[in-house]
């Protein structure tokens, strides 16, 4: 995702429910329509070892198509953190046969539009475009698969437009919290680092590390391709066999190791001092993700906690005891490793971040103590069948979440999502919540803002700007 746009990307928080819109004031979904439908997705594998998954919707004349490499920032090496990120912005430099900026000026003229992101977990391409445009954009992705030009003047001025991301980063409070509660939150996992990179593991890089890591990771067999609109398979396996079928599988690529967190058993506090208005209180607990049994129970949790306006969360830091501006839950589903369970309150002016704290820790002992009522039950259920089925119209959603599964390690975990929420219990909400939100599994971090910015805050608050 280039420049400014990418910063909510590098967030840390990237649960199921971000990726799926809530649907309009007013608008009617169907809660009742099964997930698989209409998911008739055909998996198609080329000799060279690289995947596609096509997905036909003919409702209207366009394409969405999306290149995902299995690396992110989980697979850099220590002291070239930032590496994915980094080469992200180099695959927008030009190849042998387009050079610099005729990618996009390709894509522009067909009428189309383009972007691209890196996560912990991998990097994915995208363009939008008119379906009868397919070809053109599936011979761009696989030209620059193979055949980018990495040179001095372009991996330098790249080089400083990361210095300069990481900059603005370093300037907005919020990230710099999320990403030292992670820092210290993972001891082990690569998780812990941020997708950007530190500053001097960025200036470290030099253009022989990019090469060996694009030989590496760039590769047929190291890539999924995922195709949703307005198409004919058959058509569209030919296009991809044409253009991606004839590259050859790479001599340096591995197939990515097995990771592992060392397991919690205390808890760990971090104080964040930052020149931010107000204080911002979070907590992070170790969870498993969707190949755990306890998975979909989590995300039930999650909703009932901090899922919107109607969660406790909410209801008791926001709505009634005006501690919080906001206040919520986040738990990431898909994802190749665990990551956390978040709780989080950003702290109202003139009310302290220890009683939002204590309030955030108050809701989930009593939700453990007194249970959940199936009123409250039901309602978080229809809330994420209807908000799961309303992102399905959408063809750059549907493209998104199969490439983020299909990388977690299956594609078809979608089909069975809704199902598996609809046989989970209020007691199993209750025991996933007792099992992973416990003290020695906890990472609280505080933003404490700093006298300057305290300041500045009271004389904004007296009118003085």
């Amino acid at each position: 995702m280039r420049k400014t746009n990418r910063l909510r990307a590098l967030m840390a928080v990237a649960p199921l429910l971000l990726l799926l819109a809530a649907p309009p004031p007013g608008a009617r979904a169907k809660t009742e329509a099964p997930l698989r439908v209409p998911w008739k997705v055909t998996e198609h594998r080329m000799k060279n070892g690289m995947r596609a998954l096509l997905l036909p919707d003919n409702s209207s004349p366009m394409v969405v198509m999306k290149v995902w490499y299995a690396v992110g920032s989980r697979d850099e090496q220590p002291g070239l953190m930032g590496m994915a990120h980094f080469l992200e912005h180099m695959m927008f430099r030009g190849t042998k046969k387009y050079g610099p900026k005729v990618f996009s000026e390709i894509v522009k003229k067909n009428g189309g539009s383009h972007n691209a992101f890196t996560s912990f977990d991998y990097t994915a391409y995208y363009e939008r475009i008119a379906s009868d445009r397919l070809e053109l954009i599936i011979e761009l992705e696989a030209d620059r698969m193979v055949n980018l030009v990495l040179e001095k003047k372009g991996f330098d001025a790249e080089k400083n437009v990361v210095h300069e991301e990481r900059r603005t980063y370093d300037n907005r409070p919020a990230h710099k919290f999320w990403e030292q509660l992670r820092a210290v939150a993972f001891t082990n996992h690569p998780y812990k680092n941020p997708i950007i990179g530190w500053p001097e593991d960025v200036e470290a890089i030099t253009m022989k590390d990019m090469q060996a890591f694009y030989r590496r990771y760039y590769s047929p067999e190291n890539a999924t391709a995922v195709l949703v609109g307005d198409f004919k398979v058959e058509e569209a396996i030919a296009l991809l066999e044409k253009h991606f079928g004839k590259i050859p599988k790479s001599p340096t690529f591995k197939k990515r190791p097995k990771l592992v967190e060392f397991p919690q058993r205390s808890e760990r506090r971090l104080y964040v001092r930052e020149e931010a208005q107000l204080p911002y209180v979070a907590i992070g607990y170790h969870a498993p993700n969707w190949k755990s049994e306890d998975a979909s129970a989590l995300v039930m949790l999650e909703a009932i906690l901090g899922g919107g306006e109607t969660s406790r969360l909410h209801q008791r830091l926001v709505r009634k005891d005006t501690l919080a501006l906001g206040a919520g839950a986040d738990y990431t589903y898909i994802s190749v490793d665990p990551m956390l369970f978040y709780l989080y309150a950003r702290v109202a002016p003139g009310k302290k971040a220890a009683d939002a704290e204590k309030a955030l820790l108050e809701e989930v002992k009593k939700l453990i103590e007194k249970g959940v009522t199936e009123e409250e039950f039901r309602r978080a259920l229809k809330n994420l069948e209807a908000n799961t089925v309303f992102a399905m119209d959408s063809h750059y959603y549907r493209a998104r979440l199969l490439g983020q599964s299909a990388i977690s390690g299956d594609w078809r975990l979608l089909e069975g999502y809704l199902p598996a929420l609809r046989k989970v219990t209020p007691a199993d909400v209750v025991r996933v919540a007792k099992k992973y939100l416990s003290h020695g599994n906890k990472t609280t971090a505080v933003l404490v803002p700093s006298r300057k910015s305290r300041r500045a805050g009271a004389v904004k608050s007296r009118g003085g700007y």
